[in-house]
Parts: structure tokens; C-alpha cells; sequence
């Protein structure tokens, strides 16, 4: 039996921990962008502030850590993750990628936003973004900030949350078989096929799963490919590609498992639908 992919070496790229960029009162919105290489990595680090970490182009891995639970989100141009203040967070470069960060001052948003989300980018919103990337004091930033606020608020949300074992705390096998799997969903789609990689049996595995995510391990694979199939449907791959990707033999096997999973069928996020 073949082993999983091997880990690629990252690239660490430290976050921008420049004076002038925390987000204040007088302006509660500030926007960033750096181009970033296809495999580096932004280490772990946290903010006081929340951030809407966006790539105008490419392909990224967020993954975020709250209390002892981590999630890791695939994003494409047309979807962002909101990361709450003080979460620590880190970014992979699946792609090579423009990045945008959107820093926002605490309290600005709803209260109720206590925790990460994928939030869906409108084509408004992507020029919002890009209009406060270097902007000045004045009426016409204080009217970029507010509507990128709104649109931000108003945004719909999308389930492409991966949930992960704890870094420290949870297994290590488990976590050595999720990594792999996230990187290749559909390499393989039994949890047997994966298991002797990790040097663990299958009931193993299976229980570590429930214990640990709280989940089966299919149902954990379904969030893989979900995870990885959204971004090559925005991006305009045919259906019958993303399927193949997925390890699925059929077209309507899949559409039938991301209708029931997504409510939507795969044709309703090609790229058409992203704008």
C-alpha cells in the first residue's frame, strides 16, 4: 500500500507587524496586500483587532485555533475567512497569491460574531477591498469604511470548515492522517486505505475520530472535499473534473453527495455565480 503524499516544505513568512497597521477608532478599517509564493506559510500569530483575510487571486489554507478546537478553511478569490480578535491563525499558499488582509477594530461588528466563518465576497466587496488598500484620512476613506463594514455584515456564510486535532494536544497519528487526507481528499476513500501510514489500526483510527472531532471519519472526508471541490468549482473547473478530483467514479454520485451536504448542487458555485 502506498503511503500519503509527504508534507511540502513551507516557506515561513512572518506576519506584518508593522506600527502603522493596527486599525483605530478614527479608522476602523484598514486593508493590506502582499504577493505571496505558492507554499509559504504566514506562521501562527493573533491579533487585538478581527481581520478578513482575502486573496484577490490564487489559492490559501487558513487554519484557525480556538481553545482547544482548530479548523482549517480552503479560500479561493470568491470566499474569505473572518477571524475573530485574540484567535490565533496561520496561512498556507496553495497557490501563489495575492493577499488582502482586512483589519477591523473590536466591536465593530455584530456581537454575536464570536467565532471564524467563510464569508462569500461580492464583487463589490472585492473592490471596496482593493479601493482602502492605500487610502488616505478623508470623506471619501470614512465612506469605504463604512460600506465595507456593511457589505462585510451582510455577507452570506459558507461551510468549508475542516475541523483538525489540536496541534499539541491531540494525536499525533490522527493529526499525520487528516493532514494527508486534506491534502488529497480523494487519493484514497476508505480510512483502511489509509491507516498504515500512520502505524495505527483502523478501529483506531475510527474511535480517535469521534473522541477527538467528534465526527466519523467519512463524515470528516466529506468537509475535505467540500473544502477543495468550492474553490475549483469558482474557479470554472467542469464538474466532471472536481468529481475525478474527489476520488468519486461518477458525476452524479458526487452532485448527489454536495446537493445533500451543500443544499445547492455543484452547478449553482461554478465560477458564473461567483461575480
Amino acid at each position: 500500500m502506498s503511503r500519503p503524499t509527504k508534507p511540502v516544505r513551507l516557506q515561513p513568512v512572518q506576519s506584518d507587524t508593522s506600527p502603522q497597521r493596527p486599525p483605530t477608532a478614527q479608522r476602523p478599517v484598514r486593508s493590506r496586500g502582499r504577493a505571496l509564493a505558492m507554499n509559504a506559510h504566514i506562521t501562527p500569530h493573533r491579533h487585538a483587532w478581527s481581520q478578513f483575510t482575502y486573496c484577490a487571486s490564487g489559492l490559501m489554507q487558513v487554519t484557525v485555533t480556538e481553545g482547544e478546537r482548530e479548523t482549517t478553511y480552503i479560500v479561493p478569490p470568491s470566499r474569505a475567512v473572518w477571524i475573530a480578535p485574540q484567535v490565533s491563525h496561520n496561512v498556507v499558499v496553495l497557490e501563489s497569491a495575492e493577499l488582502r488582509t482586512v483589519d477591523i477594530v473590536a466591536g465593530a461588528l455584530p456581537d454575536s460574531w464570536k467565532e471564524c466563518r467563510v464569508l462569500v465576497v461580492s464583487a463589490l466587496l472585492r473592490e471596496l477591498i482593493h479601493g482602502l488598500q492605500g487610502s488616505t484620512p478623508g470623506a471619501r476613506e470614512d465612506a469605504l469604511m463604512a460600506l465595507t463594514l456593511d457589505e462585510i455584515r451582510s455577507a452570506d456564510t459558507q461551510a468549508l470548515g475542516v475541523p483538525m486535532p489540536h496541534p499539541t494536544l491531540g494525536d499525533k497519528r490522527l493529526r499525520t492522517l487528516c493532514e494527508a487526507v486534506l491534502r488529497a481528499p480523494g487519493e484514497r476513500g476508505q480510512l483502511r486505505e489509509w491507516v498504515a501510514a500512520v502505524g495505527a489500526s483502523e478501529r483506531t483510527m475510527a474511535r480517535l475520530f469521534r473522541e477527538e472531532l467528534g465526527t466519523s471519519y467519512q463524515q470528516w472526508r466529506q468537509q475535505a472535499v467540500l473544502a477543495h471541490a468550492l474553490p475549483q468549482l469558482a474557479r470554472g473547473m467542469p464538474i466532471a473534473h472536481v468529481a475525478a478530483a474527489a476520488g468519486y467514479a461518477t458525476d452524479s454520485a458526487f452532485s448527489a453527495m454536495f446537493k445533500q451536504a451543500m443544499g445547492r448542487p455543484p452547478s449553482y458555485f461554478l465560477a458564473k455565480r461567483t461575480g
